[in-house]
């Protein structure tokens, strides 16, 4: 793992950029007391990805199908969760 100071990164925010694409852990000191970690983000970070979409239209159709329940109480809503 390697600290760097938030100046450094800026100055060579690429090379910290492949380091960090090739496995290595960078944190970004800012201040005393702030620290930031670098990670990549992929397809499976992004809430929205193809299968999320697929399940909000499956979700979508199967209210206007009317395959839905609906809950009104605390209770019905533990019920439901299996709580």
């Amino acid at each position: 793992m390697l600290v760097i100071s938030s100046r450094e990164f800026r100055q060579n925010q690429k090379e910290y950029f492949e380091r960090v694409d090739k496995g290595e852990h960078i944190i970004v000191q800012r201040g005393k007391d702030k620290a930031y970690a670098l990670t990549p983000v992929t397809e499976d970070d992004l809430y929205f990805n193809a299968e999320m979409v697929e399940k909000i239209k499956q979700s979508i159709q199967e209210v206007q199908n009317g395959d839905v329940k609906k809950v009104s109480s605390p209770k019905e809503i533990s019920d439901l969760l299996g709580l």
